[in-house]
């Protein structure tokens, strides 16, 4: 019988939480035992780690998982580390764990990272000697990559006497292999329309906000100059997709004869105002700009993307910023730390009729960055016409709005709240109604993109 890996699902906490309970039932006697009964895994960062795509799942026939394995990105110089890997004890001795764990090794490599970390029992045949045969080996708890490791031990109480840290080296990848890349969602802080050009396009104000959380891009160099995609967007013919024409527009401006297979793994919301179309245009021309050894620099990658979008040179240039014209004059912006509820309505938004609207202001006077420092500009211009147009959004807004200011991202869909506490962030994604999505997302000035190309740098 075959064990399927998969991706975990978001409505699959629960079950997941449920295979940890079971499994740790296997400590019972062991010197271990008071500490690991006392701890269970906090289905708020599990529910994180998911929407991250950091969890898969091994599952049985009737498709209900079975076992898990959750990789953790706290740890340092090129590593990742295992942060949970459960079997239900029923199906144990079946090479479930050992292929989640070779999974989770490789999804690693393809990520650029050099080495894979963890925390393990030292004498329990499941735990250290089981990794042992999988190529890795125990190394110094006290070296600095293993610096949060430790605090989360001794926060969880877990004795140190009988943990072990060990660590694995992870191969480079081969000629033509598969390469993952992260495409970042952004939220707008505020927007504001100042203005329209003699040329029809508008004048903006904006504030643009990169998360930790978005899409993923896989990428494989091909020898014979073919850009191809390889799985379907629904309602995107391939000609029309934006991965595809960033990468054929690179290919061309670079004259190189090489091509890509690509594919995106979507987790940001399809016109939902989070810029998940510019940031995967974006990630294809980093990340093939690297593949393909073009050695282009940042400005003439910004410049090809403001062809392909005017959102798509802040998701190149990797720093949250301010921005103005149509969004291509870019400031960067060095903001506090914040966590974000993202509420996804399912009701897209075509942003062509927004700015089509007669009631949309379009000569807003022109705010400053001091004055958006302030807290005085949060508003977004297109939130009245969306609040009337689309019922969900509205409904969302004001459910959000319910906890304390609830804005409009972009042309919207999609809403948010910022705050400052992730515990207040949890406890408010975890009332979200069953008509909406809640993702969890922290603020980052420097791009997860940025990250992967310095990590596949370092892997090369």
């Amino acid at each position: 019988m075959s064990f399927p890996i998969e991706r975990a699902e978001p409505s699959e906490v629960e079950a997941l939480c449920a295979i940890e309970r079971e499994a740790v039932q296997l400590f019972r006697g062991h010197p271990a035992w008071p500490s690991y009964s006392a701890v269970s895994i906090p289905p708020e960062l599990l529910r994180q780690a998911i929407d991250r795509g950091l969890v898969w799942v091994a599952r049985d026939e009737a498709g209900e998982p079975v076992g898990f394995v959750w990789l953790d990105t706290e740890l340092a110089d090129g590593a990742i580390g295992i942060a949970e890997i459960d079997v239900l004890p029923a199906y144990g001795r079946r090479g479930i764990g050992a292929a989640l764990l070779e999974h989770a090794c490789a999804w690693a490599r393809e990520a650029g990272y050099r080495r894979v970390g963890l925390g393990t029992l030292a004498e329990v045949p499941w735990n250290a000697p089981f990794y042992a045969k999988h190529g890795f080996a125990v190394v110094d708890k006290n070296a600095p990559a293993f610096a949060f490791a430790r605090e989360r031990d001794r926060e969880n109480g877990f004795p140190d006497e009988l943990r072990v840290f060990m660590s694995r080296p992870l191969a480079p990848l081969a000629p033509g292999a598969w390469t993952v890349w992260p495409a970042p969602a952004k939220l707008n802080l505020f927007l504001r329309i100042t203005g329209r050009r003699a040329d029809g396009y508008h004048e903006l104000q904006t504030v643009f906000r990169l998360l930790d959380w978005g899409d993923e891009v896989r990428l494989r160099v091909r020898d014979d100059g073919a850009i191809r995609r390889t799985r379907e967007v629904a309602g995107v013919p391939e000609s029309a997709d934006l991965v595809v024409r960033a990468a054929r527009l690179l290919q061309e401006h670079a004259g190189t004869a090489l091509g890509a297979d690509i594919a995106v793994d979507k987790r940001i919301p399809m016109g939902g105002g989070l810029g998940g179309g510019s940031s995967d245009a974006a990630t294809v021309l980093v990340a093939l700009n690297q593949l393909w050894q073009l050695g282009l620099d940042e400005e003439a990658l910004a410049e090809l993307g403001r062809r392909l979008g005017a959102d798509v040179p802040v998701f190149v240039r990797g720093r949250s910023a301010w921005a103005e014209g149509v969004g291509e004059r870019l400031t960067p912006l060095a903001l506090p730390a914040r966590h974000y509820v993202v509420l996804d309505p399912h009701e897209p938004v075509p942003t062509a009729a927004l700015f089509q609207a007669p009631e949309l202001t379009r000569n807003a006077p022109r705010a400053t960055i001091s004055s958006f420092a302030s807290g005085e500009t949060t508003e977004n211009a297109f939130a009245p016409v969306v609040r009337a147009r689309h019922p969900r959004v509205a409904a969302a807004l004001d459910w959000l709005g319910g906890f304390g200011q609830a804005r409009l991202s972009g042309s919207g869909g999609c809403v948010f709240l910022e705050l400052r506490s992730l515990e207040r962030a949890q406890a408010v994604a975890r009332q979200c109604p069953a008509a909406f999505t809640a993702h969890l997302a922290t603020g980052v000035d420097v791009s997860p993109l940025h990250e992967a190309a310095a990590r596949h740098r370092g892997a090369a």
